[in-house]
């Protein structure tokens, strides 16, 4: 008997189950609350089919029959009311989360729903979601200020350029001294001027994730000497010094941790007076290797030391472009590192900053 019993229930069970799952894919795009009613309305009937055989198989005649029929019936409707008072509710609250997303103006201010009480998951979401539209918010107004800056600083060299063509077309110029010194000028702001496209198309590169790094081992001293031996002639009084343990292989790019190094040390002597002095050091901590960049620059205000690394940033004359770049330095440098696995930060020490970059050794 207890054998006809578990098989019935069971055969009820699986053919109630198997229409179920054909109802569910054809309602498969329709909304969450339909579902979820299609799963208690499957839950229930499966339970009631096997509390029916159950009940015809014992030959209960009568009133016994007729409560159990009538419990099981009462607990089937409460079941299914249950679930579709939970369906319904988060279905409100699914339509008042996109409602929310879809009230998103073109500034990018999202407003997290507050008239409803949004399930755990969906309050992640939407969390998640303010968080997005902060962050895109955030690239919109860096964009804009890339945009102006670069617009600012193309044009004024660009106005020079175009000056002393039109002397030099005119005639204006005659001087053979003063047109060798406009020539020289011209390609002078040429070359910088290529060097901030270029900076600009590593930058692009950088932010839409198309960097491509050939890795592989090398000796950090190798580099260190070969990014000095470039920005020497840059000094300008301003000493280099240099002190790396004598075996530390890193698993990096070579070209690129090199840029990211140049992109320090010019900075540095940059903003390093005449008679200062430049330090690099390389040292190995545990599984991770530190590269440090010291300088004299009289150290970072408290308030701009978070943005030094942002593009565009304004902070002082940290981002002011120069003869030897676009200004676009530390913000390359930080997503050169991170490419590799690494990170970089900056403090004040001493009579200036230190830049510091950690990459895993391996």
């Amino acid at each position: 008997m207890i054998v006809q019993i578990l098989a019935v229930s069971a055969g009820l069970g699986l053919v109630i189950a198997l229409l179920g799952v054909a109802v569910l894919r054809m309602l498969r795009r329709r909304s969450i609350g339909v579902m979820l009613s299609v799963v208690a309305v499957i839950t229930v009937l499966a339970t009631l089919a096997g509390i029916v055989a159950i009940t015809m198989a014992m030959v209960i005649d009568g009133r016994p029959r007729d409560i159990v029929l009538t419990i099981v019936a009462i607990g089937a409707i409460v079941g299914v009311g249950v679930a579709l008072v939970t369906a319904r509710r988060l279905v409100a609250a699914s339509k008042a989360l996109v409602a929310a997303v879809e009230a998103v103006t073109d500034t990018g201010e999202y407003v997290a729903p507050d008239r409803i009480a949004l399930p755990a998951e969906l309050e992640k979401v939407s969390r998640a979601l303010g968080q997005a539209y902060a962050r895109i918010r955030a690239g919109r107004e860096r964009e804009r200020e890339l945009i102006s800056w670069v617009s600012h600083d193309l044009r004024t060299p660009l106005a020079g350029m175009r000056a002393m063509a039109e002397a030099l077309e005119d005639g204006v110029v005659d001087d053979p001294a003063t047109v060798r010194r406009y020539h020289a000028q011209i390609r002078l702001e040429v070359d910088r001027l290529s060097g901030m496209v270029d900076d600009l198309f590593e930058l692009s590169r950088i932010h839409a994730g198309s960097l491509r790094l050939a890795m592989t081992r090398v000796g950090l001293g190798d580099v260190v000497a070969d990014v000095l031996a470039g920005v020497e002639p840059l000094a300008r009084g301003v000493r280099l010094t240099a002190e790396v343990e004598p075996v530390l292989p890193v698993q990096a790019d070579p070209g690129a941790i090199g840029r990211a190094l140049r992109n320090l040390l010019v900075n540095a002597i940059r903003h390093t007076p005449a008679d200062g002095t430049v330090a690099v050091r390389a040292e190995a901590a545990g599984e991770t290797i530190v590269l440090s960049v010291l300088d004299a620059c009289g150290g970072i205000p408290a308030g701009d030391m978070a943005r030094v690394f942002d593009v565009a940033f304004r902070g002082e004359q940290a981002r002011t472009p120069g003869p030897d770049g676009g200004g676009l330095g530390l913000a390359i440098t930080k997503g050169l590192v991170e490419a590799h696995g690494g990170t970089v930060g900056v403090a004040n020490e001493g009579p200036g900053c230190r830049f510091e970059i950690r990459l895993p050794r391996r």
